[in-house]
């Protein structure tokens, strides 16, 4: 008796942590994401939350899946609870553990690829209103969950498409959350703004000739002027962010070099090479004016210098988070009744909330996970389960707070 008292008990897991364990067990890896098994596990939850589920093909083989939880007025413009379905690829090697075995260590720590990213938010919103309904909770708004393709790879064939359909239209959306970052601090950050994503190549034309030669006006004189002029701009938004003590990533310009093409063989000298960059650049910055500056740096690399955008995003539209606004007020409201402060900040990369701004809809990125390091992306991402069923509590306070706006 004396030995069997002395063992530890083990903690019964609770059955919303073995549901986010289990989704996060799909591969909705690219380049080949498993999105029917994310999409057969969703349908099981919508059934067993007696939840309408409905799935909309906006292109082949991208279907954005749909659950409705009607509100005492469904007249009423709704709120949307938006998630994506995929994830990046990862790095095996690099990982203590299977990055898909949602693996949980003695503390509570749950590693996986995806337990930073949206497919957190998507077993919290549905575990929350699992609990909102069990209560008996009555919403005066409708709300929609919206599982979406194809984020990770700029949601070209996913929400982008998905904004312009009629059954998106059909939802009648007042307002949307979608996903946000982790904070290494006792808070919550929420997001009301994205930076523009500019995807560019710098093309550089020269003269060719032969790698023994010093030959004059060379592709390569001009991607090193290039790289310079991106560069050194760089090292100067890095300044501003490091000494400011006040300005957070989302408030400056990011630039990287990401790609470096060109030549034929190694002792020929191209007659052109390109040089790729990926800038993020914040909502205070006047974009016309920024692209003139990008021509004045191919202009000065020399002659034949020319730029094309592989993707170029200029919507600057910021959701309100003035006290005066309903949303916020609400928002911000069942945030201080949850005890977390919130952190407001411009969101440093892209999310599906840019697609919900640009069409007119106020959307906030948001994730509740505090007192996490920001690992999304990186080697041994995870989650603390504590971490995350204290989030789905604070849903359970936010999303009635959301649909009973008056």
């Amino acid at each position: 008796m004396a030995e069997e008292s002395s063992k530890k008990e083990v903690k019964a897991e609770d059955k919303a942590v073995t549901n986010f364990r289990e989704y996060l067990r799909i591969k909705t890896v690219h380049p080949e994401p498993d999105y029917d098994g994310a999409i057969a596990f969703l349908q099981r939850m919508a059934a067993e939350l007696d939840l309408p589920f409905r799935t909309v093909e906006v292109s082949p083989g991208r279907k954005i899946v749909i659950m409705t939880w009607e509100g005492e007025d469904p007249t009423l413009p709704t709120i949307l609870l938006n998630s994506h379905t995929d994830v990046v690829p990862v790095f095996p090697e690099e990982w203590k553990v299977d990055p898909f075995s949602a693996e949980k260590l003695e503390n509570g720590d749950i590693y996986a690829r995806g337990t930073q990213v949206s497919i957190t938010n998507q077993k919290q919103y549905i575990e929350a209103i699992r609990k909102l309904k069990k209560a008996g909770k009555k919403l005066k708004r409708t709300i929609h969950l919206t599982f979406v393709p194809d984020e990770e790879i700029g949601g070209v064939l996913g929400m982008k498409l998905f904004v312009k359909h009629e059954e998106f239209k059909k939802l009648n959306i007042g307002f949307a959350l979608d996903e946000g970052l982790a904070n290494p601090k006792d808070a919550y950050t929420v997001f009301y703004g994205e930076r523009c994503c500019w995807w560019l190549h710098v093309i550089c034309h020269g003269n060719p000739g032969h790698g023994s030669r010093f030959i004059e006006n060379t592709a390569a004189e001009k991607v090193r002027r290039i790289i310079n002029k991106f560069l050194d701009f760089r090292g100067e938004e890095e300044k501003k962010l490091k000494s400011s003590g006040c300005l957070t990533l989302g408030e400056v310009t990011t630039i990287n070099m990401t790609m470096l093409k060109g030549g034929i063989q190694i002792n020929v000298v191209p007659n052109e090479l390109s040089v790729g960059f990926d800038i993020r650049i914040p909502p205070a910055v006047d974009l016309v004016e920024f692209e003139g500056k990008i021509k004045t740096w191919c202009a000065e690399a020399g002659e034949d210098v020319k730029y094309e955008f592989a993707q170029k995003g200029v919507d600057q539209t910021l959701t309100s988070t003035d006290e005066s606004d309903p949303w916020w007020k609400a928002f911000s409201t069942a945030c201080e009744t949850v005890g977390v402060p919130i952190e407001k900040e411009v969101f440093p990369a892209g999310t599906d909330c840019r697609f919900l701004r640009e069409a007119g809809y106020p959307a906030l990125g948001f994730s509740p996970m505090n007192n996490t390091p920001i690992l999304l992306h990186d080697h041994n991402e995870f989650l603390n389960e504590d971490v995350y069923l204290k989030g789905i509590d604070a849903y359970c306070t936010i999303i009635p707070a959301l649909a009973n706006v008056q």
